[in-house]
């Protein structure tokens, strides 16, 4: 049965909920010589404004990510779909501050400063999120744009 649509503002709660809650995102990028796709499930650090991620750096989700292109994350199933288009920031494996890191490693139980050198810390900042349940709120669904949330319908 379809639900009633939500608001925006009921639908950035649940975003800002999901994205407190959730521990992994699927994040989705190319590879900047072939332009093929990957899409891979990475666990995320959100700070109420980004989401620290970290892979290798030579993985193609890494190449992706350092290519300046940014990256669409995917959160929520597909009856609660929250996708977030980002800018991303490499930071060196070393360069990532001592709280930051063991604030991840913490949340996620992955500590990439015990991993491969090679690992790189991306820091995702939204810059377009969309988010919807059903065709009822495909109409309204963005709820961010250039990095700020929408006002109130």
């Amino acid at each position: 049965m379809t639900q009633p649509p939500r608001s925006r503002a009921e639908r950035i709660s649940d975003t800002q909920a999901l994205l407190e809650s959730e521990v992994d995102i699927w994040v989705a990028t190319a590879d900047p010589d072939s332009a093929k796709p990957s899409l891979v499930p990475l666990s995320y650090l959100w700070d109420g404004e980004t989401l620290l991620l970290s892979t290798p750096g030579s993985s193609p989700t890494g190449r992706g990510m350092r290519s300046g292109h940014g990256a669409r994350l995917g959160l929520g199933s597909t009856r609660n779909v929250v996708l977030i288009d980002a800018k991303v920031e490499t930071i060196a494996l070393n360069d990532l501050p001592d709280n930051e890191a063991d604030a991840f490693a913490v949340r996620t139980g992955f500590d990439p400063l015990q991993s491969d050198p090679g690992y790189f810390w991306f820091r995702a900042r939204p810059h377009r999120i969309l988010a919807w349940r059903e065709e009822n709120e495909l109409a309204d669904r963005s709820i961010m744009r250039n990095g700020s949330w929408l006002e109130s319908e």
